[in-house]
Order: C-alpha cells, then sequence, then structure tokens
C-alpha cells in the first residue's frame, strides 16, 4: 500500500460513466443472477463494475451484503466501478489540520469525484481476447489493500497481469472485487456484534468469490482453479477468508479457492469485536454522529444522512496518522464469522488447507513510522506501543521486546544501512518494530504453526529487496505494488514474480512452469525465503532477528492489537 500514491491515484479516477456497446465489445451472459455483461474489446478485455450484491445501502447498511435476488438485464461493463466509501484523514478536530482535509474530502462534490459511494458492491473482470467458456482458465482474484480503510478496485487494472500472463503462454482470468472498508465495513463495538453485522468487509468478499463461483465460467474461467490474491490488508483478508467459519470454504459442494498469495501479510493477533479497543472505537463514532442518546445506537447510524455517518465512521484515528498501524478498523475476533483471535484459530489447524505463498518487503515498517518524530528515546517507545498497540502486555515484556532491537545499525530499519537514514532518533527502531510485528516476523511465527500443524500443506515465502538504497524509506510496504502487480520496471524481480506466481496459479506450485529461473524450495524444508532484488535472486536462510521472532512466538497473546 503506497498512501501518497493511492491518495493520488483515488483523485485520478474517472466518473462511471458507461459508454454505448459498440459491435466487436464482447458479451458474456450469465444466469446467477441472469444477465447480459457488455464489456470493452482490445487484447485484454475488460468488464467494469459488475454488481454481486445488492446495494448496502438505507436498511442493508451496517449489515451483511445480501446476494442479487433480480436480474441484471442487459449492464454495461463499461464504465469505472464505484469505490466504495474511503477513510484517508481523521475528521476528528484533535487531528488538524488532517481534519480540515478530511472533511472537506467527505463532501458530496469531492466523494463524486473520487466515484465513491456505498453502493460499490461490484467487481472487475480481465481477461485475454477471444477467451470463450470452454476456454477454462485459471482465475486470480485480487483483494486490494489499503490498511482496512481506503482503497478500490480501480486502483488495481489488471490488464498489465493478463498481458503479462499471456506472453508466458500460462493466461489467465483476472477479478478485482470491492469491499466496505473503514466503519462501513469494520465497525466494532457489542452493539454490532449484538446485530450480527460483524466483518462486513470479509463478508463483502466472501460473497463475491461466491458470485464468481456461480459466474466465472461463462466469462471462459474455471471455477475450480480459483487464486485469491493481496497485499497488505488484501493480504490479510487472503489469510482471514482461509479462517472464516474455521476453514469452511465449501459453496455449493466446491472449494471457493484452491490457493492463496499473500503480499505483506497473513496473521493479526487481535482483541474480540467488543474487546476495549472495539467498544472505545464505536462509542467514538456514535458520539460524534450525535447518536449517543439514542435508544438504538445502531439504528441511528443507519438513520444518518450519508456524508454525516462517513464523517462520523471517519472520526477515530486512522492509518495516515499518529496511531499508525494501531488500526481502528480491522478484522476482529467475533465468535461466528472470524471465530477466534487468528493465530489461536492456526493452532487449532482451524483454516483452509490449501497451498500458499507468503512473503514480505524488507522494509515494511519505514512508511509507519514517519509521522512519530517526538519519540526520541527508549521509554518514549515503550510508551508509545503501550498506549496506541497493545493493551494486554506488561511494561517488562515491552521493555524485552524493545531491547531486542539493540542498535539501530543491526536491527533498524531500512535493514543493512548501518547508522544512515535515521529519520529522528528512534525511526529506524520504530520502524523495524512495527514491520516485524505487523507484517514480516508474525508471518515467520504463522509459517512455523502451519508446517508444525498441517505439514503436508505446501507453503513458500520470499523477501523482497529490489528497492534496496532508497533514502529513509528501503524497500517501503507497497513498493511490490509498482514492481510486481504493475511491473512497470520489466527487470528480474519483476519476471520472475509473474513466472512463479503464474505458475502457481496453474499448478499450485511456483515451480512447475518456471523455465530458467531457480528453484524455489518450500519454506518447511530448510526455512529458506527466496530473496527478490532488481536484477537477481538468491535463497536467503528465514532465521534473522530470531530472539525477536522467538519472543514473539512465546507471547502473542499479550500482543493483540
Amino acid at each position: 500500500m503506497i498512501l501518497k500514491r493511492s491518495l493520488l491515484s483515488l483523485l485520478a479516477i474517472p466518473l462511471a460513466l458507461a459508454a454505448p456497446a459498440k459491435r466487436d465489445d464482447p458479451t458474456v451472459t450469465i444466469s446467477s443472477p441472469s444477465g447480459t455483461i457488455i464489456g470493452s474489446a482490445g487484447k485484454v478485455e475488460s468488464f467494469n463494475g459488475i454488481p454481486f450484491a445488492q446495494p448496502p445501502t438505507g436498511s442493508l447498511r451496517l449489515k451483511p451484503p445480501q446476494a442479487l435476488d433480480s436480474s441484471l438485464g442487459t449492464f454495461q461493463a463499461t464504465g469505472a466501478a464505484k469505490a466504495c466509501p474511503q477513510f484517508f484523514f481523521s475528521t476528528d478536530t484533535s487531528e488538524f489540520p488532517g481534519s480540515v482535509v478530511g472533511k472537506l474530502i467527505n463532501n458530496p462534490l469531492f466523494q463524486t469525484i473520487t466515484n465513491a459511494g456505498e453502493d460499490c458492491l461490484n467487481l472487475n473482470i480481465r481477461r485475454p481476447q477471444g477467451t470463450t467458456p470452454e476456454s477454462k482458465l485459471p482465475v486470480l482474484v485480487w483483494i486490494f489493500g489499503g490498511g482496512f480503510e481506503l482503497g478500490s478496485s480501480a486502483m488495481y487494472d489488471g490488464a498489465p497481469l493478463v498481458s503479462s500472463s499471456i506472453d508466458l503462454d500460462m493466461p489467465i482470468i483476472f477479478v478485482a472485487m470491492n469491499y466496505r472498508v473503514g466503519g462501513f465495513g469494520f465497525l466494532p463495538g457489542k452493539e454490532v456484534l449484538a446485530d450480527g453485522s460483524t466483518n462486513l468487509g470479509l463478508l463483502d468478499q466472501r460473497l463475491a468469490l461466491e458470485w464468481i463461483a456461480d459466474n466465472i465460467a461463462d466469462f471462459g474461467g474455471d471455477p475450480e482453479k480459483v487464486t485469491i490474491w493481496g497485499e497488505s490488508a488484501g493480504s490479510i483478508s487472503v489469510f482471514d477468508q482461509m479462517l472464516l467459519y474455521d476453514g469452511n470454504i465449501t459453496y455449493n459442494g466446491q472449494a471457493l479457492f484452491r490457493g492463496g498469495i499473500m503480499n505483506s501479510g497473513s496473521v493479526v493477533p487481535a482483541d474480540p469485536v467488543d474487546g476495549v479497543k472495539g467498544q472505545a472505537i464505536y462509542d467514538a463514532v456514535v458520539a460524534h454522529a450525535g447518536c449517543s442518546e439514542a435508544s438504538d445506537t445502531l439504528d441511528c447510524l443507519r438513520e444518518l444522512d450519508y456524508t454525516d455517518f462517513l464523517n462520523a465512521a471517519n472520526s477515530v484515528p486512522g492509518i495516515l496518522s499518529y496511531n499508525s498501524v494501531a488500526l481502528s478498523y480491522l478484522p476482529r475476533p467475533d465468535g461466528k464469522v472470524l471465530t477466534d483471535s487468528p493465530e489461536a484459530l492456526v493452532q487449532a489447524g482451524k483454516y483452509a488447507s490449501v497451498p500458499f505463498i507468503v512473503g514480505d518487503q524488507e522494509d515494511e515498517g519505514t512508511i509507519f513510522a514517519l509521522f512519530q518524530s517526538n519519540i526520541t528515546t527508549t521509554d518514549e517507545l515503550i510508551e508509545y506501543l503501550s498506549e496506541y498497540f497493545f493493551y494486554g502486555a506488561s511494561g517488562d515484556q515491552f521493555r524485552e521486546l524493545v531491547g531486542t532491537y539493540e542498535t539501530i545499525t543491526t536491527d533498524g530499519s531500512p535493514f543493512r544501512t548501518g547508522i544512515l537514514n535515521n529519520w529522528y532518533p528512534q525511526f529506524k527502531r520504530l520502524a523495524a518494530i512495527l514491520g516485524d510485528l505487523t507484517f514480516t516476523l508474525t508471518r515467520r511465527v504463522m509459517l512455523q504453526m502451519t508446517a508444525d500443524i498441517k505439514p503436508d500443506v505446501p507453503s513458500w515465502s520470499y523477501l523482497s529487496s529490489y528497492d534496496y538504497g532508497t533514502p529513509i524509506l528501503g524497500t517501503f510496504h507497497g513498493s511490490d505494488l509498482l514492481q510486481v502487480f504493475y511491473g512497470i520496471l520489466p527487470n528480474y524481480a519483476s519476471r520472475s514474480t509473474h513466472t512463479y506466481y503464474f505458475s502457481f496459479v496453474y499448478d499450485q506450485d511456483p515451480n512447475s512452469r518456471r523455465g530458467e529461473y531457480m528453484a524455489w524450495p518450500q519454506w518447511k524444508e530448510d526455512q529458506k525465503l527466496m530473496q527478490f532484488y532488481a536484477n537477481s535472486g538468491k535463497l536467503l536462510k528465514d532465521d534473522f532477528r530470531a530472539d525477536t521472532s522467538e519472543f514473539l512466538a512465546k507471547n502473542i497473546p499479550s500482543f493483540h492489537i
């Protein structure tokens, strides 16, 4: 998730104007629900904004998504897909000047420009020209990231990926879904729990996967060869989809997907949806909305004008703030959809037994440590983690954790840069901690758990270092969007990753069609990572910062977000 680029990308999204159909525009007839979908022609054919659920508006706001129950008729899928409501900056006045920007972005005019709104549960499809229902191509489903606060399918045009798959003689169909984010998709609180309306964003994703199972064959895809792929919050979502309903991914007698690819994100240990943190977020939203005295505060939120609810939902701390990845909105255990904290579900073997690839950027935490320049001492760093992140850890545990990052020269991010790039006295230390606890070392802990519990399920892991030397940021979180998703630099990192990924999509093994590229061993064999550089690759032992990962493995229950 490249934060600045994400914002600029959304500003550049055109209005969803459907062009008249042309004679050569591809047309697909589906049956669930019935409809005729008209797309755009080209080497890669495009279908945009296809609804997969009823609009989550009115009485369906803050409710689980509902499948479509009427025909689409003839649907022009040639405009830009509408994005779900976005959470860029907090509207809380204490966050000045960010709150001014937040309220400006939330006004109706700006929401129109960014093409955002509540009626947003739709998906985009890209396929090679000439694909027919007989083609039965493997399907790659993309789940976008954005801290569970922002992002949309319109930011991720899969046409370059499909074009690359054609060039590599592994043609695929690409699908990108929209799902509710921020307070619209992940509002916590005991009231939400009692209403049966938790983790709505994850349920949106699940319903989109069911739509794909019902209809992708008509577009030329094979519903039995679906791989889900995500980055950042999308990567975490891929893992959560493996965990939902204790690992049950069966729909109409078939698995919804057969493999997962996770770029920067996997297990996120979390407190319950009605815990102290979750309830504080709900109460803050209700107070900002002026609903505190209502007899039913949740109904009060549903009845608000769209802009008023958007401002209320965005009144809590956001990711583009001092709070950083101490997220207000994220998947939390609810006892039904996500029955327990993710690491507990893994330990109990309650996850789908599908092969997966998971990996990280070398310097995941740098962009998240840019906002805390007042942290200059170890004590201030410990206080920051205690106040904003982990309520269950003791002072001794915090001190032990921070103590494993002894010096910025060996344990500071951007890594392998000595005394350089220390933006402020505790920057490299905080960047290393935020990156490791949110992404890099929790990945290792998860891999060890899954290898122990289900050793027959294949998994592969990687570390990307292709932006080594970038001042302050290094190979930062989200840099894989440019390098891998869009392939802007057609170098070794981009070409090899596409080859490995498409091989995995085809055969559930990144090595099956790797050609000239080196063999990528399963992680369990010798705990080695594929390390991607811009113009080369090598195998790396996954044992760096072992003291920290061993500490985390022993203390996970104390470090729930």
